[in-house]
């Protein structure tokens, strides 16, 4: 394990001159306009490394080197062009994370042709209006699912006229596969073309468009997000200065890569020579981390808590001492990362103690992540501080950071040098950070994307006449360090006139053990209430020690009992809120909320509206009869 960072709390401000210090924070100069094919071209050339990327087929970890790669970039590309796949045309990519997701993204970067990500996890209806936005003329897909899926909305799709399938095949839908894609650019890959390939890739301009990736549309359609060559290349090289990795280095790649977090982490490490291993699926990571033993992750704040609440869950399980055991260990470790975030170093009887509670608990948990891991990146959403202060006390650093899709992604981060917990770190370099009069966080640079595509007014509506792009994120800036405190439309106003952030508020709430998952509601209504989904692993067990009797997870939510117990612990967790804020009533969900029903983005972020609609009948409910 590396050494933790111990923040200096003497870090001054680099704000000099600039009146309002707390409005306001720049990341420094921003690197020179260059292009992510440039980096493409010299990771293959400096590294040359055998096991560029591993993955597992048929139950084996295979490497893929650099040599293999850049071979299968070009006739990727020389196949694309046969196809009459040109410059500025989009092509889709609908996968799992697999290397020939990368490779058919590289193989359209280099051509100056346009991708369009799209998630696996999308149902077959959803896409139709990605495909015809875009105007895809072509998608790779993964799977026989996937390529029926595709085929199954294809006479929707005008534009498009190839699909083309990585492990599928004319059986399932496609046109053609990879292996005939890659087979028809063969004969074109001689030496002097691949000279010549490699020109002009790297004569690509760094406003070249790159990718639509579409948001995830918690409030109405999607909107493809225009990227260039140069949004992604300042972030990745602003991103290596900022978190320094190596060819030494291994990242465990699960988060899928068609999300902006994934993708521009996955140029940021193959630019710099990490090995970069593909999960075979979000429910294998744990078993994956002890295989490969990373050095690095990357993930959304679910990873996090869920291996939060297993930890307590198994150390609940144990009962008697080993549970004893865990609280004094975690109550040490609190005491001990209190200091150390506070810039002192733990001696005494606290360092003694803690030393105890590494050996016997920490230690454990950081075998389960391998025993390498250097550290955790975090983004995509808030990360509660309590959860974040866990894995710190565990000798497992979080790096939490922030953006969005809109800004390629990364607006700031923490580093192992400059860290504070609650916070999203630092503006990275190139990248200026504004709180307006509202407390909307502003950012602008070379992050900040070209528009959205066909979209002209909501562009407009994004990027202000002084190139400030409007994050829709509260905020707030301390010592230069961002702090978010949540969406600006989340934002519930009381019918009395009190503003509630209801984001922290939910992820305090997460980590109590029989929380799955919760939502405020409350906008113009009387009172707060909250929706809350049972870790039903925990709350079945717990009705089991009380001789309780059900049939069914409706029965037992119906129970008056369940009820007053799921009451108490969200009043437990939810202690030390103002009156205003604290939730007067709890519903309680059966089902987990779920992208399939359209209640979750992609990126497991919840759909509000959708929740509200789904609901309403038991939200009206709540507040039938009056109240506060």
């Amino acid at each position: 394990m590396s050494s933790m960072p111990t923040p200096n709390p003497a870090l001054n401000d680099t704000l000099a001159g600039i009146p309002s210090p707390t409005r306001y924070a720049n990341g420094g100069p921003r690197p020179a306009p260059g292009t992510v094919n440039a980096l493409f071209f010299d990771a293959i050339e400096r590294h040359a490394r055998a096991d560029a990327l591993t993955w597992k087929v048929k139950g084996v970890w295979t490497p893929v080197s650099h040599t293999t790669i850049i071979e299968r970039v070009r006739r990727t590309a020389y196949g694309l062009a046969k196809l009459g796949i040109v410059a500025h045309d989009r092509v889709s990519i609908l996968s799992e994370n697999r290397p020939e997701w990368l490779i058919a993204d590289y193989a359209c970067l280099c051509s100056s042709v346009t991708d369009v990500p799209i998630y696996p996890t999308l149902p077959a209806e959803q896409i139709p209006y990605l495909l015809n936005d875009s105007g895809a003329k072509a998608i790779f897909v993964s799977t026989p699912d996937q390529a029926r899926k595709v085929a199954s909305i294809r006479d929707q799709v005008p534009s498009l006229t190839h699909i083309i399938g990585f492990g599928a095949g004319k059986d399932d839908g496609c046109d053609l596969t990879m292996a005939d894609l890659e087979a028809m650019g063969a004969p074109d890959d001689t030496p002097e073309r691949a000279a010549q390939f490699k020109r002009d890739a790297l004569a690509v301009t760094p406003d070249q468009l790159v990718t639509l990736i579409y948001t995830s549309g918690t409030t109405g359609n999607p909107k493809g997000v225009m990227l260039t060559q140069d949004n992604l290349y300042s972030n990745v090289i602003a991103t290596k200065n900022t978190l320094p990795v190596s060819a030494s280095d291994l990242c465990l790649s699960f988060l899928p890569l068609s999300h902006i977090f994934e993708r521009t982490g996955d140029y940021y490490l193959f630019a710099n020579g990490v090995g970069i291993a593909y999960a075979e699926s979000i429910d294998t990571v744990p078993v994956n981390m002890s295989e490969l033993k990373p050095t690095l992750m990357m993930s959304v704040p679910r990873l996090y808590e869920k291996i939060y609440a297993r930890v307590v869950e198994n150390a609940v399980a144990g009962g008697g001492l080993k549970k004893n055991i865990f609280f004094w260990a975690t109550r040490v470790g609190e005491r001990w990362a209190d200091l150390k975030l506070a810039g002192h170093e733990p001696a005494g009887l606290l360092a003694l103690q803690y030393a105890v509670a590494k050996r016997l608990v920490f230690s454990k948990l950081q075998e389960r992540t391998g025993g390498r891991l250097r550290f955790f990146i975090s983004g995509g959403a808030p990360l509660s501080p309590d959860i974040a202060k866990f894995f710190y006390s565990a000798g497992l650093i979080i790096l939490e950071g922030y953006g969005l899709t809109e800004t390629s992604p990364v607006i700031s981060c923490n580093t192992l040098d400059a860290y504070r917990l609650g916070s999203v770190g630092r503006p990275i370099a190139g990248v200026e950070v504004m709180i307006a009069s509202d407390g909307e966080i502003l950012s602008r640079g070379p992050h900040i994307m070209k528009g959205y595509f066909n979209h002209e007014e909501a562009t407009r509506e994004a990027i202000d006449d002084g190139h400030w792009f409007h994050t829709g994120d509260i905020g707030e800036l301390q010592d230069g360090f961002l702090r978010i405190t949540d969406r600006k439309k989340d934002i519930i106003v009381t019918a009395g006139g009190k503003n509630i952030a209801p984001q922290p508020i939910e992820n305090k709430l997460k980590t109590n053990k029989y929380v799955s998952q919760a939502v405020m509601i409350g906008d113009k209504r009387k009172f707060p209430s909250v929706l809350v989904v049972p870790n039903w692993d925990q709350l079945e067990k717990w009705a089991g020690t009380q001789g309780i009797v059900w049939t069914s997870r409706a029965e037992l939510l119906a129970m008056p009992t369940i009820h007053a117990k799921m009451e108490k612990e969200v009043a437990t967790s939810l202690s030390g809120l103002a009156h205003f804020e604290m939730p007067k009533k709890v519903a309680l969900l059966e089902h987990d909320f779920s992208i399939e029903r359209g209640e979750l983005t992609p990126t497991l972020k919840v759909k509000r509206r959708v929740i509200d609609k789904t609901y309403k009948a038991m939200i009206d409910g709540l507040y039938e009869g009056g109240g506060e």
